[in-house]
């Protein structure tokens, strides 16, 4: 037998001898009423009745001005002694009475170690004697059939249910403090009273709560009302945290002590959710607690309904071995001085509950919340990255490990949950490419709000630039997919106090390539291209466009994505002096992004068409900066060569002539397609004819002067398909 089983055991024959003896209790007060009806039954009963021996010198003696004999206080319960025991002992010799049997046989049940499920709890919550048999006498009413007529016969009305007046005409030591909302009864909500009306509080029905009567039954688990608001989180041990983070958990216990029921919460600070979990686990399971996690978003606005869950969070916590993890990652702070606001809610629980309890926020929460200690969490480091890519990988990763530790900021979960899908999907890519789409649907930001994702098509055969300034885009395509191999392996990210991030400038007029461009690598670095909506970014109102900004660089920070800032001169201008509080504000907005793009450890790109606009302490900042000039002759002659696709049905075209036109590459594209659009609508492959009236439309569109000689064209045989 487990030794669950036999504390299960002895707890049921300590509830059975505990039952009995409330019974005999209730049937002994009950013999008075059925032998002399009225108010003068208790006085008319005879001293050496047995039933005149419990009831009349109990009831004789309860006093309602009467104090309790013990101090304890709700949350500091008292020793456990043997004067807390519900024994009569018999005088030596005295003849066997079921009710001294009875109170025998609950005295040697009460001396079983470990203790019996309802003196544990008084203990734990501080109840007195008469609060114990209160409680008691409630429970029976559950686990005890015939209690319920036994309180009606024991009772001058005929109520089937407990009352505090029959409790304190039953047992000894009644006090009135055990009716006080402070007193553990009504404190820890152990018993429930129904008073409706006008009703005397004393005659109102009790019931004893359904999580206490399991409790004392013996089945131990969190209560139903809280159940839904939590979820229990998977035990994490410290060894298998990686060092940077078993270094954090060390610290916490270090603070802790030996108090972990603490009522100062523990604030866990960082951007990354998984990682403070881990370690907020691993801190829970060192000093033996189960870790419960509740979003904040889920606590009530209501007062009332907040004190509630507190007073039944802070009971829990004394009944069984957990701690919580209140997630406040996305805790709206900007309403923090209203009465309801979620982080004055937030406060206001902490407060009021106890235990261990750990406050998940990405920023300090100021004097909001009195922490025990304050820790940053975040991921592993690219080194430990690096490793358990690694070994996840096993000995086939090659160079894998280093690329995806410089690329990608994931937890050790994740790193591990994307290996083992990879390995498990059947498809046809290697296992490599499945790893890196992998990472790439882990850290896909949620910015729908604030930017658009581009489906890439563009590669390095669509785009036309010169070679200087191919040479610098493949130079940064290298750079990002490198960064691993220099910034670990070659030490440079020891000696970096910087961001390890890559920030490029393309300047150049519309149409030039520069959206192409970042198509380009995208598509050659496997990543996702974000084009930042402006319109949506900057804000009007003062701090807003600071707000967008940090969301736009925090979701992405993961590494899964490239930033394109489009016009970015509208964004980036130069600070300009401060004549009035607009100008100050919209310097705050420059330095802070300035500020962001160097701590920034992707690839941002910004395009702009007017590089002079640009602040030049943003330039100085920049990693690469690549002008794309309005393309010459030759290069207009390749943009012509590779305008349309090779199933598109056209013929033979002057493709010197065509390259003559002054256009941009952009421009090139929409003569194409509007020249494909023609020859669609005419049933006819597309013809150098079809082509230069595109032109000649697109040339009016923009309002360029139009020379007709340059776009007049006649067809002969050779020139058709």
């Amino acid at each position: 037998m487990s030794a669950l089983d036999a504390w299960q055991t002895q707890n049921d024959e300590y509830l059975a001898a505990a039952l009995a003896w409330t019974r005999l209790r209730l049937e002994r007060a009950a013999k008075p009423a059925r032998a002399v009806s009225g108010p003068t039954a208790l006085a008319s009963a005879s001293p050496t009745d047995p039933a005149a021996s419990v009831v009349a010198p109990e009831h004789s003696r309860w006093n309602p001005f009467r104090r309790q004999s013990t101090s304890a206080s709700p949350g500091v319960p008292p020793p456990l002694t043997s004067k807390d025991l519900p024994r009569l002992p018999p005088p030596e010799g005295a003849s066997s009475d079921p009710f001294d049997e009875a109170s025998r046989r609950l005295a040697a049940a009460s001396e079983a170690d470990p203790a019996p499920a309802l003196l544990l709890l008084c203990r734990r919550l501080g109840l007195s004697d008469f609060e114990r048999d209160v409680l008691l006498l409630c429970a029976s009413m559950e686990l005890d059939p015939r209690a319920g007529m036994l309180c009606a016969s024991a009772q001058d009305e005929p109520r089937i249910y407990p009352t505090f007046a029959l409790a304190m005409s039953l047992f000894d030591k009644a006090a009135w403090e055990a009716l006080s909302p402070e007193r553990p009864l009504r404190y820890w909500r152990l018993i429930d009273i129904n008073q409706p009306g006008a009703q005397p509080l004393t005659a109102s029905a009790l019931r004893a709560d359904e999580r206490i009567v399991s409790f004392i039954k013996g089945l131990n688990y969190l209560d139903d009302r809280l159940s839904p608001l939590m979820t229990m989180m998977p035990a994490v041990t410290l060894d298998a945290l990686p060092a940077s983070q078993q270094a954090v958990a060390r610290h916490v216990l270090a603070a802790l002590g030996s108090s972990p029921e603490t009522r100062e919460p523990i604030a866990f600070l960082g951007r990354d959710r998984e990682s403070k979990r881990q370690v907020a686990a691993a801190v829970a399971g060192a000093v033996g607690l189960h870790l419960y996690r509740m979003p904040a978003e889920m606590l009530p606005a209501h007062v009332g309904d907040l004190e509630t869950l507190a007073r039944l969070w802070q009971r829990e916590s004394l009944l069984l071995p957990i701690a919580l993890y209140i997630d406040a990652q996305d805790l709206d702070k900007s309403a923090a001085n209203t009465v309801d606001a979620p982080l004055q809610r937030l406060a206001r629980f902490v407060s009021r509950s106890g235990g261990l309890i750990f406050v998940a926020t990405r920023d300090p929460l100021g004097g909001a919340i009195d922490a025990l200690l304050s820790a940053d969490v975040g991921n592993p480091t690219a080194v430990e990255q690096h490793a358990l890519w690694a070994a996840a990988l096993g000995a086939d990763a090659a160079d894998l490990p280093a690329r995806l530790a410089g690329q990608f900021n994931l937890g050790q979960n994740e790193i591990a949950s994307i290996v083992a899908r990879a390995r498990k999907d059947d498809s046809a890519e290697t296992l490599a490419d499945r790893v890196w789409l992998g990472c790439r649907a882990r850290t896909r930001p949620m910015l729908d709000q604030l930017a658009e994702r581009l489906d890439t098509k563009a590669t390095w055969d669509h785009i036309v630039l010169p070679k200087a300034e191919t040479a610098l885009l493949r130079q940064v395509a290298a750079q990002v997919d490198s960064r691993g191999k220099v910034y670990d392996d070659w030490g440079f990210r020891a000696r970096m106090n910087r961001g390890l991030g890559i920030s490029a400038l393309f300047a150049g007029e519309s149409g030039t390539g520069k959206t192409m461009a970042a198509e380009v690598l995208a598509n050659a670095l496997k990543l996702d291209l974000y084009r930042i909506d402006l319109s949506a970014v900057v804000s009007k109102y003062i701090g807003e466009t600071e707000k967008n900004l940090r969301r736009v660089f925090d979701e992405a920070e993961d590494g899964g994505a490239i930033l394109l800032f489009d016009e970015a001169d509208a964004l980036f201008g130069k600070r300009s002096e401060v004549k009035d509080s607009h100008d100050r504000y919209a310097n705050i907005e420059i330095n802070y992004l300035l500020q962001r793009m160097e701590a920034y450890r992707g690839l941002a790109i910004l395009a702009t068409n007017m590089k002079s606009a640009l602040d030049s302490a943003f330039m100085r900042r920049l990693r690469f900066i690549i002008k794309f000039p309005f393309p010459g002759a030759a290069e207009r002659r390749q943009m012509w060569e590779r305008a349309f696709p090779p199933d598109t049905p056209h013929g033979v075209l002057d493709l010197d002539r065509l390259s003559r036109l002054g256009v941009t590459g952009g421009t090139i594209h929409n003569i194409a397609l509007n020249a494909a659009f023609m020859a669609a609508r005419a049933g006819t492959p597309v013809t150098m004819g079809v082509v230069l009236e595109s032109a000649r439309s697109e040339f009016r569109k923009t309002d360029r002067p139009v020379n007709e000689a340059d776009f007049r064209w006649v067809e002969t045989v050779e020139g058709r398909a």
